[in-house]
């Protein structure tokens, strides 16, 4: 038996509502480049990742301009949630030869500040996982929860919460077969395996590892990405 392989997977279907962009936000430029370039780049930069596939929309007629040369592998067979997205990922990594044992990094195409360092520790902390894991961060704000009107209606305890990040990290049979079971109401893939009764490692990464949401993000990534060149 071969040893199991590390693949990256980058769903990068969606259309960013939330960014306020004019178009899909892995598109925007920061700092240069097109959002969805640093995040490539930060994978091409990590040699245990035999090779990254990017999922796109059916009718994505953008990517190759906007990432020339990029090596890695593309499929547009993105669906309409996350969770189809990277179903639909999977699939394609099977008929290119991956296989149940094999690791796959599913990771967020608007957090453009990933390092390669953060993937390497996440893929030292569970190569040897029975589970799998996923970078995060412990929570530090209070946090509150609230009605549709705005109000507090209770103080979360915030001592064993976290904020789950990406790369999520698990075998391609594993995160198949719970993403087939929840369905589009998984909003990562953690979850997703969580829902069958397991418990993913969490790893520990840095807050700069954050996901570009809102309007105010671009121009925070931008002056980060600006400070590390």
């Amino acid at each position: 038996m071969t040893d199991p392989r590390f693949f990256a997977l980058v769903p990068a279907a969606g259309v960013g509502e939330r960014s306020g962009a004019a178009g899909p936000k892995q598109y925007v430029p920061i700092a240069g480049r097109p959002m969805l370039a640093h995040t490539l780049a930060a994978l091409a930069a990590v040699p245990r990742l035999v090779q990254t596939l990017v999922v796109l929309s059916p009718g994505d007629d953008r990517f190759e301009t906007a990432v020339p040369g990029f090596a890695g592998w593309v499929a547009r067979v993105g669906g309409a949630s996350r969770a189809e997205s990277v179903l639909g990922g999977l699939a394609e990594l099977r008929r290119r030869g991956a296989v149940d044992e094999d690791w796959v990094l599913v990771h967020d195409a608007a957090r453009c500040l990933l390092r390669p360092e953060w993937v390497d520790a996440l893929i030292n902390a569970c190569e040897h996982d029975a589970v799998g894991g996923l970078l995060a961060q412990p929570i530090a704000d209070t946090l509150k929860a609230g009605d549709a009107d705005g109000r507090v209606t209770a103080t979360v305890d915030r001592r064993d919460k976290w904020a789950a990040q990406t790369p999520q990290m698990f075998r391609l049979g594993l995160v198949e077969k719970a993403l087939t079971a929840m369905g589009a109401a998984a909003t990562d893939e953690a979850s997703a395996v969580e829902a069958l009764g397991l418990a993913p490692r969490l790893v520990r990464a840095s807050m700069a590892n954050f996901k570009v949401t809102w309007p105010e993000d671009f121009e925070l990534a931008g002056r980060l990405i600006a400070g590390a060149c």
